[in-house]
C-alpha cells in the first residue's frame, strides 16, 4: 500500500477540477444555474449518447450532463436518482501516480489513464468513490488556470457583474449521505487510496433522531468530504429519507464559500433562490453565545437566516438553501469563513432541525 505520509506523495496537491451532475433536462437545469445563481455557460461537449454544458461562478466550475441515449451511464443515474452529482472530479500534477496509488490502496477502476491532445487536460482518468459517484483524475499543464472536460469547447462568454454581485467563490466542501454502516469503511478508502486525513467527527441528536458525521480532508485542504450516516438505534430521519429517495449513497449538497455569506444570500434570494429559515430562539441565544457579533451583525444574520459559529481560529457563517429537487434529495449551502477551519459544529444541529421543519411541513422556505 502507497506511503502517503513521504513528501511529494500522489494527491498531496489534490483540488477540485469540476463538478459533474447528470440531469434529466439539460435545458431547465442550466437555466436555474444560470439565472438563479448567475453561473456563466463557458463550454460545451457532447457525443451520439449525451449533451453538456460547463458553467463557471468564480472558481467554481459544474458540469451539466443529460443522456441521449440509454447506452450513456447519466440515463441510469437519473432513473435511479434523479439529478444529482455523479462526478466529483480531482485535479492533480500526476494523473499516472495519483491512480496506481489509489488503485493499490483498493479504489475500483473506472478508467485507465489517457494522454489526450489541444487545450484541455494532458492526462485523465477515474477511480469509483462512494456510491456510484466516481472521481475523475485531471492533469492539465503546469499553472494552467481553470480548464473544460476533455471533448469541451469554449463557449463564447460575456461577463455582466451578475456572478461579482452574488459572490460565491468555490466548493468549501461536499456532503455525502452515506447507508448505514458504510461510514467507517468510506473514511478508510479515503485515508488509504487517496491520501485524505480525518479531521472532525460529530454525533447528532435532535429528539429521537440520530447521525455520525466524519469529515475527512485532502492534504492539500483543498477538497472536503463530510461524511454522514443515519444511527439506525434513532427513528428515521432526514439522512434516512435522502437514502430512500436517492436509493442509495450520494452526494446531499455542495457548499458554496462566499466572502460576505449576508450579501450572497440577499442577492440569490432576489434572483429568486429560496433558503431555510432558522427558530427567532436561535437568534436570541446568539449574541451570549458569539458576544464579538455587533448588534447590526446580528441584526443582518436574523434577517437573512444566516447561522454563526466560531472557533479557536475565527468565525463562520452558513445557511442552506430548500431543496428544489422533486425528490428532495439535493440542496446547496453557502459559507463564509473568517479564519474558522471546523464546520459548525454548535450550528450542525440548528441545520438539522432547520431541514427537519422543512420536511416536516412546519416551516416554509424564506425567500429574503
Amino acid at each position: 500500500m502507497h506511503d502517503f505520509s513521504e513528501a511529494g506523495v500522489p494527491f498531496g496537491d489534490v483540488a477540485i477540477d469540476y463538478v459533474e451532475m447528470y440531469v434529466g433536462s439539460l435545458e431547465a437545469a442550466a437555466f436555474d444555474w444560470v439565472d438563479k445563481y448567475a453561473f456563466s455557460v463557458v463550454g460545451t461537449g457532447g457525443s451520439p449518447e449525451h449533451r453538456s454544458i460547463a458553467l463557471r461562478h468564480g472558481r467554481i466550475t459544474l458540469v451539466l450532463t443529460q443522456a441521449t441515449s440509454d447506452q450513456h451511464p447519466a440515463s441510469a443515474y437519473v432513473q435511479e436518482h434523479g439529478d444529482g452529482v455523479a462526478d466529483i472530479a480531482l485535479r492533480t500534477a500526476d494523473v499516472r501516480a495519483a491512480f496506481a496509488a489509489a488503485a493499490d490502496g483498493g479504489a475500483r477502476v473506472v478508467r485507465e489513464p489517457t494522454a489526450h491532445d489541444g487545450d484541455g487536460p494532458a492526462v485523465t482518468a477515474a477511480i469509483g468513490g462512494f456510491g456510484d459517484v466516481v472521481h475523475t483524475l485531471v492533469q492539465r499543464a503546469p499553472r494552467a488556470g481553470a480548464g473544460l472536460p476533455v471533448g469541451f469547447a469554449p463557449a463564447l462568454r460575456e461577463d455582466d457583474g451578475r456572478a461579482d454581485a452574488v459572490g460565491l467563490d468555490e466548493i468549501d466542501h461536499v456532503a455525502v449521505c452515506l447507508d448505514t454502516g458504510s461510514l467507517d469503511p468510506t473514511v478508510d478508502f479515503y485515508r488509504q487510496s487517496l491520501g485524505f486525513d480525518f479531521v472532525f467527527e460529530e454525533r447528532i441528536v435532535v429528539g429521537s433522531q440520530a447521525m455520525e458525521s466524519k469529515v475527512v480532508q485532502s492534504r492539500s485542504g483543498a477538497v472536503t468530504l463530510t461524511l454522514i450516516q443515519p444511527d439506525p438505534t434513532a427513528d428515521p430521519g432526514q439522512i434516512d429519507e435522502f437514502l430512500k429517495g436517492h436509493q442509495g449513497s450520494g452526494v446531499q449538497h455542495l457548499a458554496f464559500s462566499s466572502a460576505d455569506a449576508v450579501r450572497s444570500v440577499r442577492t440569490l434570494a432576489r434572483r429568486g433562490v429560496a433558503f431555510l429559515t432558522t427558530p427567532g430562539s436561535y437568534y436570541d441565544m446568539l449574541g451570549s453565545r458569539i458576544p464579538s457579533l455587533s448588534q447590526a451583525r446580528l441584526a443582518d444574520l436574523r434577517a437573512t437566516n444566516v447561522l454563526a459559529d466560531e472557533d479557536h481560529d475565527g468565525q463562520m457563517f452558513q445557511i442552506f438553501t430548500a431543496s428544489t429537487h422533486p425528490r428532495h434529495t439535493l440542496f446547496f449551502e453557502v459559507i463564509e469563513r473568517q479564519g474558522a477551519q471546523t464546520f459548525g459544529s454548535a450550528n450542525i444541529k440548528a441545520l438539522y432541525e432547520a431541514v427537519e421543519l422543512e420536511r416536516t411541513g412546519q416551516r416554509g422556505p424564506s425567500r429574503r
